[in-house]
């Protein structure tokens, strides 16, 4: 009898920034599970908002899901999905959004088979409905960040995820600094699964990427995400500071505004079978979060670029914040902007860098959740609050 895994995500399969569950997912497969990953929803909303990657993700909804050997992906479409924002943020629609999907999201996974999972995994708060939707053996809540602190979550949604993390058999949180937030929701159960990397994908020789073949200077990388957390004074002031290093920016731009110099790139979003040829080719890898006006969501980051930066021997230079330190890898961390901009300039070691990434591979995290799951007791069926 086949294992099957249910795992409902914020994030699509297809998404450029592939995140911890993208690789748990593969985890799985690779140990003979079939799964179903699901990611959530696109409304008329995100056409409105000209939504980034909306034409991904309509097309994976259009196309009636993905199927890459035993997973199949799908990300479902609804006439209002949540939000912080006007009548968007109700509880009401946070709890049942997935009634205004069409075709309905449920009926979808059950004709797929998906009815009676061995395991459901969720790291999306929007995504509690599945908990009484399915008749799982287990059930999982993956927090990998305090997303209380993020501007798109409603008062709601940080109600409906503490519901789900009191609901679910096991909450699995990916750092230690969130273990007192975890603890004070009292879930059933709790594990710390730090953050990890495919180090296979990331060590392996690439060749340079054209778009570094044009710039006459060390490159300095940021890969991820463009967001609110992200420091751009920082950034700039670093580019100024140091007019001869490039400074390369790989992600979705949502909301910042860079200013336009010579040595200040914005590539944009790159699929992630691409990542490891520009972080081979780069001289250092940036982490520069704003830890000033965003502590509660940032000291609270095990951060995954790290480990891919290293996995592909690349020197990080990052803002210092509570668990970075307690990991203890080679990473330097500054304190201040302009021990930020001197790392910069002198991180050239590669010493320990991919021996400290490879004890962080996500096929150790994969074996680490199934072992959880092995010896299940069924839910009790009650609903979440």
């Amino acid at each position: 009898m086949v294992d099957r895994v249910v795992m409902a995500c914020a994030n699509d399969w297809k998404s450029p920034l592939q995140v911890g569950s993208h690789h748990i997912a593969r985890a799985f497969a690779r140990a003979g599970w079939e799964v179903a990953f699901l990611s959530d929803p696109i409304s008329p909303a995100h056409i409105l908002k000209a939504s980034p990657g909306l034409k991904r993700r309509y097309s994976i909804y259009r196309s009636g899901g993905i199927e890459e050997g035993s997973v199949w992906s799908y990300l479902p479409a609804g006439l209002l999905t949540p939000y912080n924002h006007s009548l968007l943020k109700s509880r009401w629609l946070h709890k049942n959004w997935n009634r205004l999907t069409f075709p309905s999201i449920i009926s979808k996974v059950k004709e797929r088979g998906f009815d009676r999972p061995d395991l459901l995994y969720l790291d999306s708060p929007l995504q509690a409905f599945w908990l009484d939707a399915l008749s799982p053996t287990y059930s999982i809540y993956r927090l990998a960040d305090y997303n209380r602190a993020f501007v798109q979550t409603a008062p709601a949604k940080g109600e409906q995820e503490e519901a789900l993390m009191r609901a679910v058999d096991c909450v699995i949180y990916t750092a230690e600094s969130l273990e007192e937030y975890v603890a004070s929701i009292k879930p059933k159960r709790m594990e710390f699964v730090p953050n990890g990397v495919d180090f296979a994908h990331f060590s392996k020789k690439r060749e340079m990427p054209e778009e570094y073949k044009k710039f006459k200077g060390p490159i300095a990388l940021y890969v991820g995400a463009l967001r609110e957390w992200f420091d751009v004074k920082m950034v700039i002031a670093a580019a100024k500071a140091l007019p001869s290093m490039h400074f390369v920016m790989i992600g979705p731009n949502e909301n910042l505004h860079f200013e336009s110099l010579p040595n200040l790139h914005l590539l944009g979003a790159r699929a992630w079978s691409e990542l490891p040829a520009y972080l081979q080719h780069a001289e250092v890898g940036m982490i520069p979060f704003d830890v000033v006006n965003h502590p509660d969501l940032i000291h609270r980051i095990n951060p995954l670029k790290l480990y891919e930066y290293m996995a592909s021997g690349l020197p990080v230079v990052s803002m210092k914040w509570d668990e970075l330190t307690r990991l203890k890898s080679p990473a330097l961390l500054a304190s201040t902007q302009d021990e930020f901009i001197s790392l910069l300039a002198k991180a050239h070691s590669t010493e320990g860098l991919q021996s400290f990434a490879k004890g962080y591979d996500w096929s150790r995290r994969g074996k680490q959740i199934i072992g959880l799951c092995h010896t299940p007791e069924r839910r009790d069926g009650s609903e979440l609050g």
